[in-house]
């Protein structure tokens, strides 16, 4: 359904600068998880999920919005294989075209029951400020090297969580949750956005690259203040502490070479057992979450299904 609303949408537009990269963008797909979510939340109280279809392509803009600018800023050059929109046309295209998905991304959410507009406005406006505060603090991060892990779990907290639990707490609220159950799922979605994000971190560092679908080590190769490296600093010892520091900021190392060797020193830590342990805390949480919804266990089992699919795990 998602994928036939975004096919659908009305883009054929002039001027076509400006909506032709809108069209690319959005047709690049994803595993469109944020729609997704808030059409399972809005599925919890009514079968017929079609009156919550607009807003929930109006998440999945905002989030393609999001990282087209990301790109843009990264100076990116491929995203899911293909030509980012500032390489495939312009610098300037990428703002204005980003800019217009925004102003779209508000117009389809506000294509909801009118009797509901204002908290489904009041929830996403704010969601979208703290995705601009959890961006502005990562690239802040990249110049301090006095970054704590609750900083970073904040960061991470902003950037990628919030707009999960958003899209929970809208579908929820749209389809008439109480507020105690829309609560609930907000705090479920945060708390596996958290999961979702640490076990990122550990995969790139740890992960087959055939599953992980991207080549291991990036974070390492460019100093990302992770919460591996984050503990890595603060649980290592002096002679330990020393080695890894001489790897940080080193640029004109041998890739390959940096990768192994802060690898190994991220084993002989016991960082990839602090986030083995802090992932399976936040999935518990989620899970304690979703409980809290007053429901019947098998409304909510299609929602627990997309959970342990985003965590790769069967049980």
């Amino acid at each position: 359904m998602v994928e036939e609303a975004i096919a659908s949408l009305p883009l054929e537009r002039e001027p076509q600068g400006l909506y032709a990269p809108i069209r690319y963008v959005l047709s690049l797909g994803g595993k469109r998880i944020r729609p997704v979510l808030m059409l399972m939340a809005y599925n919890l109280y009514h079968d017929d999920v079609r009156p919550c279809l607009m807003p929930a392509i109006g998440i999945e803009t905002f989030h393609n919005f999001t990282l087209l600018h990301d790109d843009f800023m990264d100076h990116a050059e491929v995203r899911r294989g293909k030509t980012c929109v500032h390489l495939k046309w312009n610098d300037n295209t990428a703002i204005l075209s980003g800019d217009n998905m925004l102003v779209l991304a508000f117009q389809y959410m506000m294509q909801c029951d009118e009797a509901k507009m204002p908290a489904i406005m009041r929830l996403f406006t704010k969601t979208a400020t703290e995705i601009d505060e959890g961006q502005q603090y990562d690239i802040d991060f990249e110049t301090r090297n006095d970054v704590t892990e609750a900083e970073y779990i904040e960061m991470i907290r902003l950037k990628t969580s919030v707009l999960l639990a958003c899209a929970l707490q809208i579908g929820a609220t749209l389809g008439g949750a109480s507020e105690q159950d829309a609560q609930s799922l907000y705090r479920y979605g945060e708390c596996l956005g958290l999961a979702f994000q640490l076990q990122d971190d550990y995969l790139d560092v740890y992960g087959d690259p055939k599953v992980f679908g991207k080549k291991i080590g990036g974070d390492i190769l460019c100093d990302k203040k992770t919460f591996m490296l984050i503990n890595a600093l603060l649980h290592a010892s002096d002679e330990d502490r020393a080695e890894l520091e001489r790897w940080i900021g080193n640029k004109d190392c041998n890739p390959d070479e940096k990768i192994q060797a802060v690898t190994t020193l991220y084993t002989k830590i016991g960082v990839h057992r602090m986030a083995q342990e802090r992932m399976d805390a936040y999935y518990a949480e989620a899970e304690a979450c979703l409980n809290e919804v007053s429901l019947p266990e098998e409304r909510k089992q299609m929602l627990r299904g997309i959970a342990l699919e985003l965590m790769g795990r069967q049980s």
